[in-house]
């Protein structure tokens, strides 16, 4: 059940709209960079695997940054979690607006990007248990569109058609192979996120030392080799600039196999975009409102309905805040902000693995190999420098409000304690 949580949760919406963009990157061998960022997330996921066996309890990156460096370090890394929540949501409204939308209506990016987030803040402010039902369908159909562009590949192969050719073209004309691949895994990187929410259940789990370690590194590899065929079909079946400029990167493979409706396909990819949202939304909301409840955001933020006992404040202010964001980059922008933010609290997971283990005291854990955390926290280095400046001018605001905020919170607390 661990390993279909965690597969539910990295599966589905990123696949679907950054598949063009990671072409636009790094060529046609689209696969490259997802693979690359198949690896560079299971060595995070490394130590992931040894805090949350260490530590079963809810929390996630925070209670580990608290647990090796301090509140004010475990509160920036629950901001940046959270701020990297708001802006995907926001990614995904855009990719939403985009061409699987047009196959059926036209309409302005503004206008769907405010009704789609109006429709998902409801459903969030209507219940768990709603949302969950409604993630669950979800799941089901966009895990079956991706098996569906893999199979509409294998056909096209077999019939003859697509160019094998394009599945080893690193590099475009503004760069070179290596400076291609290493821009495209920052943005297939996004595909992959979703793995480091899972650690809040495993003390749940039966026997998390042994379960989830192979729930969690059973669920990347299965989403990476997903991806990896995905890529693959993908390259081969259409031409990388028509890949590169499409908003429906996978509706352009649907297209050249033919046998399958497009509008049929543009329905499941509205599916998958939306649960993805979805989810995101929820854990965004409800991080927002623990943090608010723990004194760390304003107190306006823990009201909730009456009836349903839903947090309408976070979600109100979370959805706000992603349709802002929405309205101020397109999804490769926002998808990279994401990835910026995400860096910073792997960095401090990566390096809070080695810090803890001063913890003797400890229960039995999984123990991951040193260089695997050391690593890890390298990758992270070495994607935030093939950031673009644009992404990390909006990354430096958003840490600069968590700062602030965090410092806020920290003199709040010495006044509690006095």
């Amino acid at each position: 059940m661990l390993y279909f949580f965690i597969l539910g949760d990295v599966l589905g919406a990123g696949v679907y709209v950054l598949v063009g963009q990671v072409a636009a990157k790094s060529g046609g061998a689209v696969w490259v960079p997802l693979v690359l960022a198949l690896l560079l997330s299971l060595l995070t996921a490394s130590s992931y695997a040894e805090l949350a066996t260490k530590y079963p309890r809810a929390g996630g990156a925070s209670h580990y940054a608290t647990l090796a460096y301090g509140p004010f370090a475990g509160f920036l890394a629950g901001f940046c979690m959270l701020a990297a929540g708001i802006v995907s949501v926001a990614a995904l409204a855009r990719g939403f607006a985009g061409e699987y939308l047009s196959a059926f209506v036209s309409l302005p990016v503004v206008l769907v990007a405010a009704v789609f987030l109006c429709a998902l803040a409801l459903l969030n402010a209507r219940g768990i248990s709603e949302s969950t039902r409604a993630n669950v369908a979800a799941t089901l159909i966009e895990v079956g569109g991706l098996l569906l562009v893999v199979g509409l590949g294998v056909w096209l192969f077999l019939r003859g058609d697509g160019d094998g050719g394009r599945l080893v073209h690193l590099g475009t004309s503004g760069s070179g192979a290596l400076a291609g691949v290493l821009s495209g895994t920052v943005l297939a990187y996004y595909s992959f996120v979703g793995f480091e929410t899972s650690v809040n259940v495993a003390e749940e789990t039966r026997d998390p030392r042994r379960s989830y370690p192979r729930a969690l590194f059973g669920a990347l590899v299965t989403a990476g080799a997903v991806y990896a065929l995905v890529g693959i079909v993908a390259s081969a079946a259409v031409p990388t600039d028509t890949l590169a400029h499409s908003s429906g990167p996978l509706l352009e493979v649907v297209r050249e196999a033919g046998g399958v409706p497009p509008k049929v396909f543009s329905a499941i990819a509205l599916v998958a975009v939306a649960n993805g949202a979805l989810l995101t939304g929820i854990m965004s909301s409800r991080l927002a409102y623990g943090m608010a409840r723990d004194g760390l955001l304003p107190g306006v933020l823990t009201r909730v309905l009456p009836g349903r006992r839903t947090p309408w404040a976070a979600i109100a202010v979370t959805t706000l805040l992603s349709f802002l964001l929405a309205l101020t980059g397109d999804v490769e922008t926002l998808a990279s902000t994401l990835v910026l933010l995400l860096l910073v609290v792997f960095f401090l997971v990566n390096t809070a693995v080695l810090v803890l283990r001063r913890d003797r005291e400890a229960p039995p854990h999984f123990r991951a190999f040193t260089v695997l955390p050391v690593l890890g926290a390298l990758s992270c280095v070495v994607l935030a420098t093939q950031v673009d400046g644009e992404v990390w001018l909006r990354g430096l605001i958003v840490l600069a409000v968590g700062v602030v905020l965090g410092a806020v919170a920290a003199v709040r607390r010495r006044k509690a304690a006095a």
